[in-house]
């Protein structure tokens, strides 16, 4: 589908310059049989209607396809299981996200990747394989490979090339599983001493280096055509609660949040994030009924329209306590996507993810979701897997030493060095 974009592009091009260059051509014929005929009007081509493959596209694509690529779900177990066939072959999901519970080895990783590959091959559309690799305590790769140090000890050495080239290594470490997406880098400000769930994720209590460090680290990732989807929108660093345990209320109002939480995310939009992480946090004097990522005002009207984000806006895992302790599943999914969320992570189990998919389903079907609100996220879901050329061809095997020799060189520059 998607080389085809560029076939559509290169053809168009080219049928403007033969037309260019016909046209030159039958002007200077013109003079030279007439040159008295000064006043002859010159002939006029008729101008190309340029069309937008994604549209067309989509104009083709069913609402089960058109929701699928909405959707980012968990990988059961270490080995591809009929779930996720099914999945991928009933319900058209459009990315998949591997954790811990994934991962034995290399070799079994490896192979897990590739095998979901394959079995999306029926599918006109490729996959979204992402992970949450941030480094430090946060990573999801085999234990045959060297950690990075945690944001927090990057933030305390303060060097931009460092943090480029730690980006650079986790694009190339993914990428060489087979990954196109990364759940990072973090550009949460730790301004809370008690957040139980930041820490040592975030370069520092100081949003000066958070931005700098983070754009840098996202810059890195991206170098290795890799999508970096930064987090946790709109800024989860001033929370006392785990949202994976419950929902974090923050009486942050929004000039707080643009002199603090929002400026990294801000620079990061300048700097061309591609996708942004939506948090499960509660912010009452911004819209006291809902959560974040439920929240029009925060996803629609301050990222959207305030900050100018055009990308793809992705939530928080939606089974998460935050969400599951006090909200059902599907409404929260459906209020989710109303509220402006392109993408729909649920990482909780199959019986949980076909709850989404039917609430979405039955939703657009009642009208208590627009296809055209459908048909503005799969644009842009499409628009970023074309643009990093998104495929589903397998990977050959991981080279572990060669990855990791490059992490030693590069700690031993930066980390070490006396």
């Amino acid at each position: 589908m998607f080389k085809k974009y560029s076939l559509v592009l290169v053809l168009i091009t080219l049928l403007s310059v033969v037309s260019g260059c016909s046209f030159l051509t039958k002007q200077d014929d013109n003079k030279n049989i007439n040159n008295n005929n000064s006043q002859r009007e010159p002939e006029k081509s008729e101008p190309i209607e340029l069309v937008d493959p994604i549209i067309e596209e989509i104009s083709k694509m069913t609402l089960e396809e058109k929701i699928g690529q909405m959707l980012m779900f968990s990988i059961e177990g270490y080995s591809l299981s009929d779930n996720t066939k099914k999945l991928i072959g009933n319900y058209k999901v459009g990315g998949f996200i591997a954790l811990g519970g994934n991962v034995q080895d290399t070799k079994q990783l490896h192979d897990l990747l590739n095998s979901i590959k394959v079995e999306n091959s029926i599918n006109k559309i490729p996959l979204f394989l992402s992970v949450d690799e941030e480094g430090g305590r946060v990573t999801r790769m085999p234990k045959e490979f060297k950690r990075l140090p945690t944001n927090k000890t990057i933030g305390n050495i303060n060097n931009k090339v460092f943090s480029s080239k730690i980006g650079s290594s986790i694009g190339s470490k993914i990428k060489a599983f087979g990954y196109n997406m990364d759940f990072g880098p973090v550009l949460d400000v730790n301004s809370n001493p008690s957040n139980p769930v930041i820490g040592d994720r975030a370069f520092g209590l100081n949003y000066t280096v958070v931005s700098n460090l983070g754009i840098e680290t996202m810059k890195g990732i991206q170098s290795e055509n890799v999508i970096a989807v930064v987090k946790h929108f709109p800024g989860h660093g001033d929370t006392n609660v785990d949202s994976h345990k419950g929902l974090p209320i923050v009486n942050n109002d929004l000039e707080r949040l643009e002199s603090l939480e929002l400026i990294p995310f801000v620079e990061a939009i300048k700097s061309g994030v591609d996708a942004i992480m939506v948090a499960h946090i509660l912010l009452p004097k911004i819209d006291k009924e809902n959560p974040s990522s439920m929240s029009k005002t925060i996803i629609t009207d301050i990222l959207r329209t305030d900050l100018k984000f055009h990308g793809v806006v992705i939530t928080d895992d939606m089974t998460m306590g935050a969400i599951m302790k006090n909200y059902e599943l599907g409404e929260a999914a459906v209020k989710s996507v109303n509220a402006g969320t392109d993408i729909v992570l649920v990482c909780g189990g199959y019986d949980n993810q076909m709850k989404v998919i039917n609430a979405l389903k039955n939703a657009v079907i009642q009208g208590n979701i627009l296809e055209s609100r459908v048909n503005e996220s799969v644009y842009r879901i499409l628009k970023l897997k074309d643009k990093y050329g998104l495929n589903d061809h397998v990977v050959s095997i991981v080279n572990v030493d060669e990855i990791n020799n490059e992490i030693n060189t590069l700690l031993n520059t930066y980390l070490y060095k006396k």
